[in-house]
């Protein structure tokens, strides 16, 4: 299973982005996709999840403000964001859950500026 992250960039506060995961290959215990996040100088944190049933988890510092949405049919996961803010500035991580193991992509850069 490889993962592929794209969607990353510079954006001003209050500005939004849509990152998109695309997962190829394929392990049938995967359930729950989604992203976590890690900025300089700290330890990666989830910041959304969601199961193959669309069932949703988010980190209280983005309830509100970002969305996790996902096509099975296309493997693909989303996260749109909005609403952005200068702690928002991390390296976005696509994750994919097994039962046995965890798959992650390569990462994709947001910046947020003043």
């Amino acid at each position: 299973v490889q993962l592929q992250a794209s969607g990353g960039g510079l954006v001003q506060t209050g500005g939004s982005l849509r990152l998109a995961c695309a997962r190829s290959g394929n392990d049938l215990s995967i359930n729950g996709m989604g992203w976590y996040r890690q900025a300089p100088g700290k330890m990666r944190e989830l910041v959304a999840l969601i199961t193959r049933d669309g069932v949703t988890k988010y980190a209280d510092s983005v309830k509100d403000r970002f969305i996790i949405s996902r096509d099975n049919a296309k493997k693909m996961v989303y996260l749109q964001m909005s609403t952005l803010k200068q702690e928002d500035t991390a390296v976005y991580y696509c994750i994919a859950e097994g039962v046995y193991r965890n798959y992650w992509g390569q990462g994709t850069l947001v910046t947020v500026s003043s």
